[in-house]
């Protein structure tokens, strides 16, 4: 199979876009900025879905189900959130078409059928949730109202990139309500640990855990927690927020409760989210110039077997004996794929699983059967070694953790090789321009001396990272007296 990929160090975008294409995860469809999930990419966001869900039940969250459609002036309510994605809204004006009676067989907007409410497409739906939340807040007992949904979202992007920046996308997304400040603060670091477990444990991506600045906080948030990875080529990628909303929502949609003592009071609010931008950072962050590299908890496929035969008699005998390993393998939940196409030679179905990232790769000829052997291949490291037939199920098995653990530590390196500290404006450009990554750096905490940063290098600050050690020293950019480092990164 001819996999034809530019190379990394060639072009990282092309390389990036081809990959996602040419492994079958997702394409362009016929409607500007919108993608077709394939089956196989669709795959890895259900294993995503499934283990965020189960994350999120085990803290206490129940999943339900808002409307698409937002009344303008509803949108509108509360006043920063709207104003936040304004630019991004799709808007619905008329509810039917009819034949356009100057250009047969076509369809027009039918001026009579004009909506008297224009509907806003969610951009996200704060908005249409907190005006149902009122109706299901009365009390102190109601509390706290812990609800997710699983859905898509349309944001009005202008350059779209398959995963990374579409106009159209899915995602899950969290909005609780509190009796006090403290818990619904305690939620949001909450979320956002879940998903850096999440990302570390399943991604195998390591994050660095902070907090946005108010420029790049979520409109309508008092507080925007976050986690922030770093892909190959050296830009971050947000990988997922938790926002402490504070009373701002309630009160625009005046969600109050009765307190124990018969007091009303508004609710205080968070959401969290996380989207397919995530298959975005999977395959930037571990794959290489043969292929896709995902990690075994995510894999769909986490062993491919392919037979290597010159008769039928050898392909009956060979999966005969693939039978056994393919059940002791599903004993253990190990998801396996036995290609015994007879339409592909071997060396086409080693460079297409190889291509799709399929963690391990087994091989079975006649040699194999005499000698009561298999060969298995490591798709993170591309290494061969020979492996008894006794006992294979087990060292496949620990094998698969061991990548898992292995593709983690290497992110985790690379990442930790790319954090530089800088004092001045001098290095910090020779950072960005050089070795690009995460640039920890003195910040006067204004956003003028933010933006005129980000005007000067197409940097941003990514996170003020919740482990940072407070120390007195000097902005990197205006010399003004700074209190600890802030994380900077170009980013997707």
């Amino acid at each position: 199979m001819s996999k034809n990929l530019v190379t990394r160090s060639e072009d990282y975008s092309k390389w990036y876009n081809e990959l996602v294409v040419k492994a079958d995860l997702a394409e362009n469809s016929g409607v500007r900025g919108c993608m077709v999930i394939k089956p196989y990419g669709y795959a890895i966001w259900e294993k995503m879905q499934a283990e965020l869900d189960r994350m999120f039940k085990e803290t206490g969250h129940q999943n339900a189900y808002f409307p698409l459609f937002v009344p303008k002036s509803m949108f509108e309510a509360e006043e920063k959130n709207a104003e936040g994605f304004a630019k991004e809204c799709a808007i619905v004006t008329h509810y039917r078409l009819k034949n356009d009676p100057d250009k047969p067989g076509k369809l027009m907007v039918d001026p009579n059928a004009k909506l008297e409410e224009e509907l806003i497409v969610r951009p996200t739906s704060e908005a249409i949730i907190w005006s149902t939340y009122k109706g299901w807040v009365q009390s102190y007992r109601d509390l706290p109202l812990l609800i997710n949904q699983w859905a898509n979202v349309v944001r009005w992007e202008m350059r779209t990139r398959l995963f990374l920046r579409t106009a159209e996308f899915l995602w899950q997304e969290g909005h609780t309500a509190h009796a006090t400040k403290a818990e619904a603060v305690e939620e949001s670091e909450k979320m956002m640990n879940v998903y850096a477990d999440f990302a570390q444990n399943f991604m195998a991506i390591p994050v660095v855990k902070g907090i946005k600045t108010e420029t790049e906080r979520f409109a309508g948030a008092e507080e925007t927690y976050c986690i922030e990875a770093l892909m190959q080529d050296g830009k971050a990628l947000q990988a997922g927020t938790s926002h402490f909303l504070g009373q701002n929502f309630a009160k625009a949609f005046d969600v109050k409760f009765a307190t124990a003592e018969g007091k009303q009071e508004y609710v205080w609010g968070t959401s969290w989210g996380v989207s397919t931008r995530l298959m975005g950072a999977l395959v930037m962050t571990h794959s290489d110039d043969q292929g896709l590299v995902l990690p075994p908890n995510l894999a769909p496929i986490q062993v491919v077997v392919v037979p290597i035969y010159k008769s039928d008699e050898q392909l009956v005998a060979i999966s005969t004996e693939v039978a056994v390993l393919i059940a002791g393998l599903r004993k253990l939940n190990i998801s396996v794929k036995f290609d015994d196409r007879t339409t592909q030679k071997p060396g086409f179905k080693f460079a297409e699983w190889e291509l799709k990232g399929v963690p391990i790769r087994v091989a079975v000829g006649p040699k194999d059967l005499e000698n009561g052997t298999f060969e298995i291949a490591r798709r993170d490291t591309l290494t061969k070694e020979t492996v008894l037939k006794d006992g294979i199920v087990t060292h496949i098995s620990e094998l698969l953790e061991k990548i898992q653990n292995d593709m983690f530590t290497k992110a985790l390196n690379y990442r930790d090789s790319h954090i530089t500290e800088v004092n001045n404006f001098e290095e910090f450009k020779a950072v960005l321009d050089s070795k690009a990554g995460f640039v920890s750096a003195h910040w006067d905490g204004t956003a003028a001396t933010e933006e005129k940063i980000k005007e000067l290098t197409k940097a941003t600050i990514r996170c003020i990272p919740l482990n940072r050690v407070l120390e007195t020293g000097s902005c990197v950019l205006t010399g003004e007296t700074s209190i600890g480092r802030v994380l900077f990164a170009k980013a997707y």
